[in-house]
């Protein structure tokens, strides 16, 4: 069983790799202000940016699903890692040496199933491309050659290949003391006569990387007459593997597709490897599966829904290419990006067309010109008979809801007057009513006419809708100017302690009347305390987070530390007035209390009884006139 990883080295990794670089493999991060960044959340599908970092804190939180945590938590969330997997993938990639305590360090047994699989994918990518140059593996240099790709491509790209003999590999990994259980669990070997052997025998290798650039399966493609099976192979779905979640060249594309706001969608490995050289360094690819919803979710994320991003799908200009494209179409409205469609001269796809006419006619054909509606459009119409009424009507019956699903207004009337166009419907007008009643009842459903975004979820801001309930507890009032004032006190406790320090710290949690942030107020003291001139703000709200006694403290931690302040200017007096807010309601809800329990008591009480009563009535009424009166001064 692995030993537990020294405490001292958990640090070093969260203070070694920060949170937005390691955030941003996976997302588009902009600038949220107040040193925060934002971007569409991964946990959850959204429109708009509620999922906010603060790599000054090391932490992220998303004001729409509640997710937060470190680098450590992100990692474990996105990734489905143990806790110990996420810090040795973080120490890693920052060179750190982990020390294990019960027993010491042993990296063939104490990794998780993931990073072994991981990690044996990443040498059989190796083993692949030292395979190229071999004599053996001359045809598939030979395919490489044809299509226009040399040896630094090839390298570029990972391309290798696996040789003919049935256990080549599996005996290779053995050797790097990989258990056949675990060659089996990887989809590298699968199961023969007398134990393992490779899955992948005679072909071409493409290692196909998810976005953080990990290895996680294979593309293989036949090269010998004799190979009987199909044409492309790819890895089986494994525990790293699913070809529904993963895009083919997606780890060499995302910075560009983050930069350009552009995706350019294409349907093989040749493919993307031609537009790379070609200069269209956006391009991605699936991976023997139709585009779907899961690799919108990965786009959307790198796109960030800006209005004016832009996906270009090149599909064959052959039947199943235009099945591909409608398929694509039917996916449309799940992005906010406009989509677009470009099929080649000839029907070539973009392998072929830089091998005939050169980097610039690729170049050309990814630029976005034709919408992918109107082409999904003309695709309908071509399926009927317009020479006959009923055959006008039927296209207009199939074509209109398609039009009517085109969020810009002017856009979907002019389109809707070219339908009337091609279907040879003289009134014109009749086509755009039809179109902008389909329109209409879309919305009224809730189905969307558009694609426009849906409404933002709240971040707490003042005057903003209440966040949605949390399961564990009542919604937070954030109307409530008691709870508003507290939350910013908390924030403030969080974010820069040394402004409330150490007035803070002789606060009850009873003074706060939401109890998620009276349990706050609690971690806060469980850890310490808001120690004024905090040195490492990372390591102090870690402590907090781990004093918290559940997740759903834990989270609000996290929520808090990362929401921006809600003053341009955040300094002693600002924070002054923060106390002074919560002091005062506490002090005023407790004068109620014992006015009420003066009322209860009434005159034929005990005179000494009354008389401390009134004394306690006394002595908070006037120190709510002090706090009243001289402020910050009076606590």
């Amino acid at each position: 069983m692995a030993g537990r990883i020294n405490d001292d080295d958990v640090k070093a990794v969260r203070d070694a790799v920060p949170i937005d670089s390691v955030v941003s493999e996976y997302l588009q991060l902009r600038n949220a202000g107040g040193g925060n960044l934002k971007g569409l959340c991964p946990f959850h599908d959204e429109k708009s940016p509620s999922f906010q970092v603060s790599p000054g804190k090391g932490l992220f939180h998303c004001f729409g699903c509640q997710e937060g945590g470190d680098t450590i938590a992100f990692v474990m969330k996105i990734d489905h890692l143990s806790f110990s997997e996420a810090v040795e993938r973080l120490a890693a990639q920052a060179g750190i040496t982990l020390r294990y305590e019960e027993g010491g360090y042993n990296p063939a047994h104490q990794r998780g199933e993931r990073i072994r699989l991981v990690e044996a994918h990443r040498i059989a990518a190796r083993y692949y491309a030292e395979q190229l140059d071999g004599a053996e593996a001359e045809t598939g240099r030979k395919f490489l050659a044809e299509r226009g790709f040399d040896q630094a491509a090839a390298q570029h790209f990972g391309v290798g290949y696996s040789p003919a003999g049935w256990d080549h590999l599996t005996r290779f990994l053995r050797g790097k003391g990989f258990s056949d259980k675990e060659l089996l669990l990887s989809g590298l070997s699968q199961e023969g006569r007398r134990g393992p052997i490779d899955r992948f025998r005679g072909r071409l290798m493409w290692p196909i990387r998810d976005i953080a650039g990990d290895v996680v399966g294979f593309g293989a493609r036949r090269l010998r007459d004799d190979d009987n099976g199909p044409k492309y192979l790819n890895t089986p779905e494994t525990a790293i593997y699913r070809k529904s979640q993963v895009l083919y060249g997606i780890d060499l594309a995302k910075k560009e597709i983050a930069k350009s706001s552009r995706a350019v969608v294409v349907e093989g490995y040749t493919d993307v490897m031609a537009c790379h050289l070609a200069g269209v360094t956006t391009a991605i690819a699936t991976c023997g599966t139709a585009f779907g919803g899961d690799h919108i979710k990965i786009l959307r994320r790198l796109l960030m829904d800006n209005g004016s991003a832009k996906v270009i799908f090149t599909f064959d200009g052959d039947a199943a290419g235009q099945k591909a494209a409608l398929r694509a179409f039917e996916d449309d409205q799940k992005f906010a990006a406009e989509t677009f469609i470009a099929v080649a001269p000839d029907g070539m796809d973009p392998c072929d067309l830089r091998l005939a006419k050169g980097d610039e006619a690729v170049r050309e054909l990814a630029e976005p010109r034709n919408q992918l509606f109107e082409f999904a459009i003309r695709q309908i119409v071509k399926a009927y008979d317009l020479e006959t009424p009923v055959g006008r009507a039927a296209a207009l019956d199939e074509a209109a809801p398609i039009v009517a699903r085109i969020k810009n207004s002017a856009s979907q009337h002019e389109v809707a007057v070219q339908l009337a166009g091609l279907l040879g419907i003289l009134d014109t007008q009749f086509v755009v009513r039809r179109v902008a009643q389909l329109a209409r009842w879309a919305r009224e459903r809730g189905t969307g006419g558009g694609r426009g975004p849906a409404p933002a979820p709240h971040s707490p801001r003042y005057g903003t809708a209440p966040p949605a309930p949390r399961p564990d507890g009542p919604a937070l009032n954030l109307r409530s100017p008691a709870h508003r004032t507290e939350r910013e006190l908390l924030k403030l406790a969080l974010q820069h302690p040394e402004l409330v320090s150490p007035a803070f710290d002789a606060y009850g949690a009873d003074e706060f009347t939401a109890p998620p942030y009276a349990a706050v107020r609690q971690a806060i003291a469980d850890a310490g305390g808001a120690e004024p001139g905090v040195p490492d703000p990372p390591a102090y709200l870690a402590r907090v987070r781990e004093a918290a006694p559940d997740d759903s403290v834990r989270a609000m931690v996290t929520e808090l530390a990362v929401e921006s302040v809600h003053s341009r200017t955040v300094d002693e007096s600002y924070a002054g007035v923060q106390l002074v807010q919560v002091r005062l309601r506490a002090v005023d809800r407790r004068i109620s209390e014992v006015q009420g329990t003066l009322a209860r008591v009434g005159a034929q009480a005990d005179p000494q009884r009354i008389a401390a009563v009134q004394n306690e009535l006394w002595v908070l009424q006037q120190y709510a006139r002090s706090l009243r009166n001289r402020g910050a001064d009076a606590l």
